[in-house]
């Protein structure tokens, strides 16, 4: 594998973790009803849509090229199968499990109105689960996990969901009166 190769795989990885960190703030500032000034909410939830779009794209771009890498070389089954990977299969393995929940909750996307609004957004919920297993995967199997400038992205990307999901438990707790609960 050439360096260009290693490189993109690195790249791939990290910039899909900044998208579903993106993608992540905005479904919840979004399912919490927060309003912009500058942009109808519409808009707000076509970018929440494309953001998350390109992560799919980002994360099979950096499953692509893994597979590609003949230092640490995966065989297909490694990267499909969780803990099947022979370098830091755990680590390794949270990321197979992130990336194919993402493309379950891509599937109930395209089947939302089949599924109806409320098994949707339950589904939905996963995201999470696929956002912390990213985490997890990038501080665990990344090999630029102990840089400072990455440390950073991951300190900032857990306060920010941290501070969006905090804000929106407090903002649904205000909006439920003891009558409509």
């Amino acid at each position: 594998m050439s360096a260009v190769d290693w490189y993109a795989a690195r790249a791939a990885g990290v910039v899909a973790y900044t998208l579903l960190t993106t993608s992540v703030l905005l479904g919840t500032l979004l399912s919490g009803r927060a309003r912009s000034r500058t942009w109808p909410a519409f808009a707000v939830a076509d970018v929440h849509r494309f953001v998350a779009l390109l992560t799919g794209w980002f994360v099979a771009l950096h499953v692509v090229t893994v597979l590609l890498d003949s230092v640490v070389p995966f065989s297909l089954a490694q990267v499909l199968v969780p803990d099947a990977a022979s370098y830091r299969p755990f680590w390794v393995g949270l990321g197979t499990v992130a990336a194919e929940l993402l493309v379950a909750i891509a599937l109930t996307n395209l089947y939302r109105k089949e599924l109806g609004f409320r098994l949707w957004r339950r589904a939905h919920y996963l995201t999470f689960g696929v956002w912390l297993a990213g985490a997890a995967h990038g501080i665990g199997a990344g090999t630029d996990a102990s840089a400072p400038w990455l440390r950073l992205l991951y300190v900032v990307s857990v306060g920010g969901v941290a501070a969006a999901v905090a804000w929106r438990v407090a903002r649904r707790s205000l909006d439920v009166s003891p009558g409509r609960a």
